[in-house]
């Protein structure tokens, strides 16, 4: 429809400021959150938007906005999903930017001179089924930022979840809390095995206290693991086996194939003494009301 191109590039020029004025009282009327104190932020995103909306309607289809032409106002709107993500919008409230332009956009097409019912009625409904492409991909690019946020926000949990501790000179530690799932096990497996070749580790303990249950698949990420670290040369001891956890592996016939201790005291001393070491308490204690 290239005259209803003309026409909406034309008359985004013409009354650009007037459409960009309604558009934000639209947006305060929403009742969506605003922040009065980025009233100038959201006037300029306005702006920018209504600039590459009349280039883009000049240039390119109506009906299509995953065209070349449209390359410039789907980058925008990638970036302003971005920073809403960032400044912690909801996903109606960063669509209702989009979406608020209709109202002040129908209102200056209705004051166009010398325009016929039936064309007011074309030109709002090609408007309206741009506008809402807009919207709807905005909404789109919304969700794919958020999500690969919290992507990148569980594995830095990950991460800080499972910390390998130097207990002594070629002793490791790493403590377990939580379930253990695939994903998690890898990044286990990758921060023991860095851990054991930056030190040279000679026995890693690994603490399952934290963990909840230990059913058949546990057992297998822990067997990874354990397999992992003896490749890399380090022996590996289980500590913080519960007596209820016992009962379950035993019932689930599942070989661990590791030596265990009630706890990690427990291990590190096993761990000293493989390693010809010892703990000497020198001395007397001292009582508390010496």
């Amino acid at each position: 429809m290239p005259h209803d191109n003309r026409a909406l590039a034309a008359l985004i020029e013409k009354d650009h400021a007037a459409i960009l004025s309604g558009w934000l009282a639209t947006l305060k009327r929403s009742g969506k959150r605003y922040d009065s104190r980025a009233e100038a932020t959201v006037v300029e995103q306005g702006r920018q938007l209504l600039d590459q909306l009349r280039r883009a309607a000049a240039a390119g289809q109506l009906d299509d906005i995953t065209t070349p032409e449209w390359a410039p106002v789907r980058d925008l709107l990638e970036d302003l999903s971005r920073v809403r993500v960032a400044d912690g919008f909801s996903t109606s409230e960063t669509a209702a930017f989009v979406f608020s332009i209709k109202e002040p956009l129908f209102d200056a097409l209705r004051r166009a001179p010398g325009v016929t019912a039936d064309e007011l009625a074309r030109q709002i409904w090609t408007v309206t089924c741009l506008l809402d492409q807009l919207g709807l991909y905005t909404i789109e690019a919304f969700v794919r930022t958020r999500e690969d946020m919290i992507g990148r926000q569980q594995q830095e949990l990950l991460e800080l979840s499972t910390p390998v501790v130097e207990l002594w000179d070629g002793i490791l530690a790493l403590p377990l809390i939580g379930t253990l799932d695939s994903a998690r096990t890898q990044i286990v497996m990758e921060n023991l095995l860095e851990r054991i070749v930056t030190s040279g580790a000679e026995i890693a303990i690994i603490d399952i206290t934290g963990v909840p249950t230990v059913d058949t698949l546990v057992a297998q990420h822990l067997i990874k693991t354990i397999s992992a670290a003896r490749l890399m040369g380090a022996d590996c001891i289980l500590s913080g086996i519960r007596p209820q956890i016992a009962q379950t592996i035993v019932h689930l016939g599942l070989e661990l194939n590791v030596v265990s201790k009630a706890t990690m005291a427990d291990a590190l001393g096993l761990a000293l003494r493989r390693t010809g070491r010892s703990i000497v308490r020198h001395g007397a204690p001292v009582s508390p009301g010496a």
